[in-house]
């Protein structure tokens, strides 16, 4: 997974809301291109090519990053700030999808730059429309700066 191009990486803890991420974007098929980091040091390392990712050409940037806030090691918000304050990352498209619905976290994310901030559904339908309708817009619709 080193230098595969990656369209979606998936920085998420809770590993059923992943599974739920990946099995609703497989069922339609939008995760062949899906990469799933478990805590926000990992995030970090994979999107800079540090630690385990080391030798990861960082120029194959996600074209999107959902992102959640409450992680081990580095929260989203610690993640979201490394990548919204480097000049290579800085354009990614990041949509925070978080349980939180605080506003400090929500104004601290978007004063970082965050693109989105989407309160995951508890609501299984809910959830994976929200996750279909992500994909359409960030993936399909939106039309990123040229690298």
């Amino acid at each position: 997974m080193l230098n595969k191009t990656v369209e979606i990486l998936l920085v998420e803890d809770n590993i059923d809301d992943a599974e739920l991420t990946i099995r609703e974007m497989k069922k339609h098929n939008l995760a062949n291109e899906l990469f799933h980091v478990k805590d926000g040091a990992e995030a970090v390392d994979y999107i800079f090519g540090k630690g385990a990712f080391n030798g990861r050409i960082i120029e194959q940037r996600p074209k999107l990053i959902l992102l959640d806030i409450q992680m081990p090691k580095l929260n989203g918000i610690e993640v979201l700030e490394a990548i919204k304050t480097d000049e290579r990352t800085k354009t990614i498209p990041v949509v925070m999808l978080t349980s939180s619905k605080e506003d400090p976290d929500i104004k601290r994310c978007y004063e970082l730059g965050a693109n989105s901030y989407i309160v995951k559904p508890v609501n299984f339908e809910a959830f994976t429309a929200a996750i279909k309708t992500l994909h359409y817009y960030w993936l399909l619709l939106n039309e990123p700066p040229v690298k």
